[in-house]
């Protein structure tokens, strides 16, 4: 089937080596870059775990460290775990595209340290 194709896709990518990209966020499983390469992305995506919080993990705006996340999947981090990984790996942001922006994009938190978020479609609904 068509939809058997999104088990192959990646689920993250880097630009320029500077910028991580994803579509959900964090995950508490995953220190590295290196770490995510080493995941088996030919699955469907499990309802649990790193890959599962690649994908529907979001930020925190009002804590640090990891919590549940209040939509039941993934992890919620703060702006220390991003400014953690984003240290580690050599990354000067993190992208994700998991909540809708008005405006087209937003930053969470801090511009310079926590994702900047896109949104999922465009946003067709007038101001």
């Amino acid at each position: 089937m068509l939809t058997d194709l999104f088990d192959y896709l990646p689920v993250s990518a880097t630009v320029d080596g500077h910028i991580f990209c994803c579509h959900g966020g964090l995950s508490p499983f995953l220190d590295s870059v290196d770490d995510i390469r080493q995941l088996d992305r030919v699955m469907e995506v499990p309802i649990a775990g790193p890959m599962c919080d690649l994908l529907w993990s979001d930020p925190n705006e009002v804590g640090d460290g990891w919590s549940v996340s209040p939509r039941g999947t993934g992890h919620a981090f703060g702006e220390d775990v991003t400014k953690e990984f984003s240290h580690a790996n050599g990354m000067e942001s993190v992208a994700r595209a998991h909540q809708m922006a008005m405006d087209g994009y937003s930053y969470s938190v801090s511009a310079r340290s926590l994702p900047a978020c896109f949104p999922n479609a465009p946003c067709l609904r007038p101001r």
